[in-house]
């Protein structure tokens, strides 16, 4: 005869009702206390199943019996991790739960949740509800109704019944967000996600995704090494260290346990954090986890889905930032517990908190956000080396479609001339014109082409040398002011990338490849930085006389240097350079800033303004240009 097994739950039915619908704020943060809750029954696979009227959450792991199981599972609230031993399950995880409220998670998206488990034949079930009789009975489930959708022997089913959340997503984006809050996943542990009229998903790689779209990654531990084999960065190298893998973070702390006793407990800090590559396309709907945080886990259970928003100083790049944090030490069972009801926090008075925050703080993010510079650096060097390539393929491609019209207009001019000659004895003008026409609008399609080439051109060179850097940075800031493009100037020593040559490459290569040895006509234009230091260096000499065989025009910038001791080291510009025209004169004080006299500083403006007008672009006025000049100026 079936024994009649009663369900009593040790709880205030009115904590029930209060907890119930509160304790969790979304569905994910649900699915990942009953995925953990399997963990810990040493299940191998967890099904996450939908179904028109409920979620399933079932799993294969060692069920309950109803005497040593069942009962202990609804005392709720006491702790399940006393002792050193009680930290471990039968086949040597660590465990993750401690608190022992995680099995009311199911209320907060459902009234009524089927528990339905089975230990070697041994069947229990019951209804687990926010509201309950005062005798705290919960009403049974009969064991023919105890049947498993995909378990065949132990394991345990949790259905919350007409759920108040829903999983009306794909797989995939499931996936994504059950990942960013249990990603302890791999082929001994594994979700499995059937969604109503989905092909059904398998979770068994939680990083790979991830760390496959990171630019930058900073590993901590060995532990965590394997997944440099997810790290795949074009721009990575021995060179371009993107990928650091460095010891895990330890510190000694002074802690007091539940006995009252002062020990030592060591504080280590291991896991992973990187920066995207690009934010786009990420968080589409608004229930969605973000894709930028810092998560912190502890015994592999997160803690805290996101620190940034606390540790962060609202730098732009932080947006690129995501990480996951194992401090084991949160959990330590001789330790009070500090992590919050809800699964959902840290309290952040705890000494063991913040020494963590405060190393992740100054310590770990900024050589993160380091990792984001580098790559940034990086992809726009290639970028430009791409970019560069492109043109020499333009340049090639207009070289040969001009060498071929010459040949083809002169021996079809030829021709055509010659047979009009040949038919008529003599030829009249107009019938040479039609012809010389004809060949001209078969030029038209190159000439288009040529433009599409010139428009992709360096429009400025600023020729000067490193010692003159303040005066030529005041004249790159200029020209930006006045609405020329960064793209369209080269300033070797900018401290924007763009306008450098790519690494590899020479500034005479560029300027021999796109405008001497070309058939576009397109000049460019130089600012020549002068001074005796100028007049002695080399590359700065060379830069004059590549500068002067494909220049359209010039101006010069003269610079004298006054020195500490009040000694004046003056320079007189020499040709080739126009020296007949009026020069603009500066002076660089002995700290580095540069002061002009009014007449030189209305000379300056005046010639921001012609190289503008000459180049097409539009300048500002007079009053405007003085008065940013003037804000870069020593008086």
């Amino acid at each position: 005869m079936e024994m009649q097994k009663e369900y009593e739950i040790s709880i205030d039915p009115r904590i029930l009702e209060l907890l119930g619908p509160n304790l969790y704020t979304n569905i994910y943060y649900i699915l990942a206390e009953l995925i953990a809750n399997a963990y810990d029954a040493d299940a191998h696979n967890v099904y996450i199943i939908t179904k028109s009227d409920r979620i399933i959450v079932e799993d294969d792991g060692n069920g309950m019996s109803y005497e040593e199981g069942v009962k202990k599972y609804l005392r709720v609230a006491e702790e399940s991790r006393k002792t050193p031993a009680e930290a471990f399950t039968q086949e040597g995880r660590r465990k993750m739960g401690r608190k022992g409220v995680g099995k009311l998670a199911a209320l907060s998206v459902s009234e009524r949740v089927e528990v339905k488990t089975v230990h070697n034949d041994d069947k229990s079930g019951f209804v687990l509800a926010r509201y309950i009789d005062k005798d705290n009975k919960l009403e049974a489930i009969p064991e023919d109704r105890i049947i498993f959708e995909r378990i065949s022997h132990n394991g345990t089913s949790i259905e919350m019944l007409n759920p108040q959340y829903t999983l009306n997503k794909t797989p995939e984006v499931v996936k994504k967000n059950i990942l960013k809050i249990f990603p302890h996943v791999n082929k001994d542990f594994r979700i499995h996600i059937k969604l109503t009229g989905k092909k059904e998903l398998t979770i068994e790689d939680a990083n790979k995704e991830i760390i496959g779209q990171l630019g930058g990654l900073y590993i901590l531990d060995d532990e965590f090494a394997p997944l440099a084999s997810f790290f795949n960065n074009e721009y990575a190298s021995k060179e371009k260290p993107l990928l650091k893998i460095k010891k895990s973070f330890k510190k000694l702390l002074k802690l007091r346990n539940k006995n009252q006793e002062e020990k030592d407990y060591q504080l280590e800090i291991k896991g992973w954090c990187g920066v995207y590559r690009s934010t786009s396309g990420r968080k589409k709907d608004a229930d969605d986890f973000p894709d930028n945080f810092i998560s912190l886990y502890s015994n592999k259970k997160m803690g805290e889905y996101n620190i940034l928003p606390s540790i962060g100083k609202n730098r732009l790049d932080e947006v690129y930032v995501v990480g996951q944090l194992h401090i084991d030490l949160f959990e330590e069972t001789e330790l009070p517990d500090m992590a919050l009801s809800n699964r959902q926090g840290y309290k952040t008075d705890d000494e063991r908190y913040k020494q963590a925050i405060a190393y992740i703080r100054e310590d770990l993010l900024p050589k993160v956000l380091e990792l984001r510079t580098l790559y940034s650096s990086y992809k726009k060097e290639s970028d430009k080396l791409k970019k560069l390539d492109r043109q020499k393929r333009e340049e090639e491609e207009l070289r040969k479609k001009v060498d071929a019209y010459k040949e083809s207009a002169s021996k079809n001019a030829t021709e055509k001339i010659t047979n009009l000659l040949g038919a008529r004895g003599n030829a009249n003008s107009s019938g040479i014109q039609n012809i010389i026409g004809n060949e001209i609008n078969e030029l038209l399609p190159i000439a288009g082409f040529k433009r599409k080439v010139d428009a992709k051109k360096k429009k400025i060179l600023l020729s000067q040398t490193r010692a003159d850097k303040p005066l030529s940075d005041i004249i790159y800031k200029m020209l930006l002011f006045n609405g020329i493009p960064a793209e369209d100037i080269i300033y070797s020593n900018c401290d924007d990338q763009v306008c450098r040559i790519p690494e590899g490459s020479s500034i005479y290569d560029y300027l021999r490849e796109f405008f001497v040895e070309s058939y576009s006509t397109e000049k460019i234009y130089v600012l020549y930085v002068t001074s005796k230091t100028m007049s002695t260096a080399w590359g700065a000499l060379a830069e004059v006389g590549a500068g002067w065989i494909t220049k359209v025009g010039h101006k010069v910038f003269n610079l004298k240097v006054l020195s500490a001791d009040g000694v004046e080291e003056t320079f007189t510009p020499q040709a080739p350079l126009n020296i007949q025209a009026e020069w603009h004169n500066s002076q660089k004080n002995s700290d580095s800033t540069i002061s002009m006299e009014e007449l030189d500083r209305d000379r300056f403006a005046a010639k921001i303004e012609a190289v503008c007008q000459t180049l097409g672009y539009s300048p500002k006025s007079r009053e405007e240009n003085l008065a940013e000049l003037c804000s870069y100026l020593k008086e």
